[in-house]
């Protein structure tokens, strides 16, 4: 069996939201990264959470659930800082599934079928819903350089669009693949 690694992207700036969205409660009192991380950690057990410095709040919730923390420096300079960093973190893994901690309605089975397809020798991995590619979106272990190299706002994007014949799309039926939150009237979608 192989070593995948889940990696929580929380280190955002929050800009479209206004305030600092991961511990905004959704309407079961849930914080939002909370829900995102417990998810994932309930999927993929070796799971970190890359937060901004010195963000206790994160740092506490997430620690308290189980994640490894990872804080990024460099987190003003975009998503791709801290997918490197998270994926330097735990280079020593077989893969790694990406997801973000402001998607907090993608269902735990959603997270293992798509870790299971990268234990399954897939290359990159990401669900599709609807006809819409969602996330979160996995990696193999031969990407593991590209990755550690990314920098921006872009994330993984790029790679996947330029590798797009080595991705294997899984059809889901969760919603939460699609729905993420940027302003606080999307706290009320239901995933």
């Amino acid at each position: 069996m192989t070593d995948i690694a889940g990696i929580l992207l929380a280190a955002g700036s929050a800009q479209r939201f206004g305030a600092h969205k991961l511990t905004q409660s959704l309407a079961d009192g849930t914080p939002i990264g909370v829900a995102a991380a417990s998810a994932l950690i309930a999927a993929v057990p070796n799971s970190i959470a890359v937060v901004r410095p010195d963000d206790y709040p994160l740092i506490k919730a997430f620690s308290s659930l189980g994640l490894k923390i990872v804080e990024n420096s460099l987190a003003d300079q975009g998503m791709g800082t801290s997918l490197a960093a998270g994926v330097n973190a735990s280079a020593g893994a077989d893969g790694w599934l990406i997801a973000l901690a402001d998607m907090p309605w993608v269902h735990a089975r959603t997270i293992s079928m798509l870790a299971d397809t990268l234990q399954n020798g897939a290359s990159m991995v990401a669900p599709v819903h609807a006809g819409r590619r969602g996330h979160p979106v996995g990696f193999s272990r031969h990407w593991g350089e590209r990755l550690q190299a990314l920098s921006g706002d872009e994330g993984a994007r790029n790679l996947l669009a330029a590798q797009a014949d080595k991705l294997v799309l899984q059809d889901t039926q969760d919603t939460g693949v699609l729905a993420d939150i940027d302003h606080p009237h999307d706290l009320v979608r239901q995933g």
